[in-house]
C-alpha cells in the first residue's frame, strides 16, 4: 500500500479524504489522517480499512518528521503560514508535497532544492487559487494556439449560499473562514489594469465599485475587486493584455450594505476595544457614533450612514440584531473586526440543512484574424450537505486528484509550482466534470470598455 499523509482534518479535507478512500482499493492507497485533534482525525477516516488516524502537533519537529518519513507523498491542509515547516521536512525526507495555498516567498525559496531532489511541490491547487488557474489557462492556451491575441482577462469567484438556503436579506452566509470575509480588501488599494491604464481602488471605496454578472439559471451577481489583480499577469503569459481584473462575487446589494460596516469602522483589525468582553452589541455600535444627549443609537446610525427608516439597508442592519442591549460580545481584548465577526456569525452560520454554492466566471477578450471576440466561461457548483459542501469539493477534489497524478507519475515536472501546465490542468479539469464542476463556455462579440471606438 502506498501511504498518503494528510495533515489537517478540517472541513475542507472532507471531500479530499472521501475521494482518496474511494480510490484506495484500486490504487492501493493507505491514508494517514493527522490532526491536533485525534477525535477529528478518527472521524474523517469514516471507519475505512484503508485509513488510520494519528494525533499530530505540527510544532513537534520529531513527531512531524516521523510521520512525513513514513509516507510516500504529503498533503498539507493546514493554515497557509504553517506549510513551510512541513515543506522543509519534505525536502529532507525527499517527499513530494501538495497544498491548496498561495505560494509564499518562503515556499518559493525551496524551488531549487525541490528540483534537485526531483520533488513536485504543487501549490494553489484548490478552488481560488486552483480551479481558477486551471480553467483560465485552458482557454488562454487554446486562444493562443489558434493564433489569437489576448486583449482582456477578467476572473471572478465567490463562495455563496445556494438559492434554496438563501434565507436572509443579505443573501449571504459564511461558507468559509468568516474572518477572511470581514477583513476582505484590506492591506492596500485594489490594483488592476483597464484598457491599458492602471487603476486603483482604496479600501474606503472598494465596495462601491462593483461589476455586474449574469449567470443563466441563477440570476444576477456583483463583484468587487481583489486587492492585486496583476499578481498573475506574467504567470498567465498576459504581460501585454489591455485589461486584467480579478474580483470576488456576491449577490447584488451585498457590497453596498457591507460598505456601511466599512464606513463605521467596524472592519478595522488594528486596535483593541476596551472592556470588549462585557460590551453589548448595542454598545459596540454606539462606540463608533457621535455623542448626542437625546438621539438614540438607531437615529444616530441612520444619520451617519444617511439612510432612512424605510431603506432596505436599515432592514439589513436590524436583521443582524445589532442594537440588542442584552446580547454580550463576550470576547476579551477584541478588535472591531473580531466583534463584527462574532455578531455576523449569529445570523450567517450555515444551518444543518443549508447548502452552499460556488460561482466562478471568466471573461476572455481576444483578437483572431483581425476580429475581436469574447469567451465567457461560467461554473456553478452546489454542495451536497454540510459535510460535502461545494467549498469542500472545489478545494479538496483538485488537491486529491493532483496527489494521485503525482503518485502515479503523470505529473512529473519538479519544483515549487502552481497548476498552469497542460499535464496538470487537462486531466484534472476533465475529471472534475464527473463531480459536477463543469465550465460552460459561450462565444460572443467583444466590445471591451470603449464600445464607441468600434464605430
Amino acid at each position: 500500500m502506498r501511504q498518503i499523509l494528510i495533515i489537517g482534518a478540517g472541513r475542507s479535507a472532507s471531500s479530499l479524504i472521501q475521494y482518496l478512500l474511494n480510490k484506495s482499493e484500486k490504487e492501493k492507497l493507505h491514508l494517514v489522517i493527522a490532526d491536533l485533534s485525534l477525535a477529528l482525525a478518527v472521524k474523517k477516516t469514516n471507519n475505512h480499512p484503508n485509513a488510520s488516524a494519528i494525533a499530530l502537533d505540527i510544532f513537534d519537529a520529531d513527531q512531524r518528521t516521523e510521520a512525513i518519513q513514513k509516507s510516500d507523498i504529503v498533503i498539507s491542509m493546514l493554515p497557509a503560514h504553517l506549510h513551510i515547516e512541513v515543506a522543509r521536512d519534505c525536502i529532507v525526507c525527499k517527499k513530494s508535497l501538495v497544498t491548496a495555498s498561495y505560494i509564499s516567498d518562503a515556499m518559493q525559496e525551496l524551488d531549487a532544492a525541490a528540483k534537485e531532489n526531483n520533488l513536485v511541490f504543487m501549490n494553489e491547487i484548490g478552488l481560488d487559487p486552483g480551479i481558477d488557474h486551471m480553467s483560465a489557462m485552458k482557454v488562454i492556451d487554446e486562444i493562443k494556439e489558434r493564433g489569437g491575441e489576448m486583449l482582456l482577462f477578467e476572473s471572478f469567484c465567490g463562495g455563496l449560499v445556494a438559492p434554496e438556503s438563501d434565507t436572509n436579506l443579505w443573501n449571504y452566509k459564511f461558507t468559509w473562514a468568516p474572518r477572511n470575509v470581514v477583513l476582505a480588501g484590506q492591506g492596500g488599494a485594489a490594483k488592476f489594469i483597464q484598457e491599458g491604464a492602471y487603476k486603483y481602488i482604496p479600501y474606503c471605496n472598494l465596495f462601491r465599485r462593483t461589476e455586474f454578472l449574469e449567470v443563466e439559471g441563477y440570476g444576477r451577481f456583483e463583484a468587487y475587486s481583489n486587492r492585486d489583480s496583476l499578481k498573475y499577469r506574467s504567470v498567465y503569459g498576459l504581460d501585454d493584455v489591455l485589461t486584467l481584473y480579478r474580483g470576488t462575487i456576491r449577490r447584488v446589494g451585498f457590497s453596498k450594505a457591507w460598505n456601511m460596516f466599512v464606513q463605521l469602522g467596524m472592519t478595522d483589525d488594528s486596535y483593541v476595544l476596551e472592556n470588549s468582553e462585557s460590551m453589548s452589541y448595542r454598545q459596540f455600535v454606539n462606540a463608533f457614533l457621535p455623542y448626542h444627549p437625546t438621539d438614540s443609537v438607531e437615529i444616530k446610525t441612520r444619520l451617519i450612514l444617511k439612510i432612512d427608516q424605510d431603506d432596505i439597508m436599515w432592514d439589513k442592519l436590524l436583521e443582524l440584531d445589532l442594537f440588542n442591549d442584552k446580547k454580550i460580545v463576550g470576547l476579551k481584548n477584541a478588535t472591531p473586526a473580531h466583534i463584527l465577526e462574532k455578531i455576523l456569525s449569529d445570523s450567517w452560520t450555515l444551518q444543518p440543512h443549508d447548502k452552499d454554492m460556488i460561482v466562478m466566471y471568466h471573461k476572455f477578450g481576444y483578437k483572431l484574424n483581425g476580429v475581436k471576440q469574447q469567451i465567457d466561461s461560467k461554473m456553478v457548483c452546489i454542495g451536497d450537505d454540510q459535510t460535502y459542501t461545494a467549498m469542500s469539493k472545489t478545494v479538496g477534489l483538485p488537491v486529491a486528484m493532483a496527489t494521485l497524478q503525482i503518485l502515479n507519475g503523470k505529473i512529473t515536472t519538479p519544483g515549487v509550482q502552481l497548476p498552469i501546465r497542460k499535464e496538470v490542468y487537462l486531466p484534472i479539469l476533465k475529471e472534475l466534470e464527473e463531480y459536477g464542476v463543469v465550465f460552460k463556455e459561450q462565444t460572443m462579440s467583444y466590445f471591451g470598455y470603449k464600445p464607441d471606438a468600434i464605430f
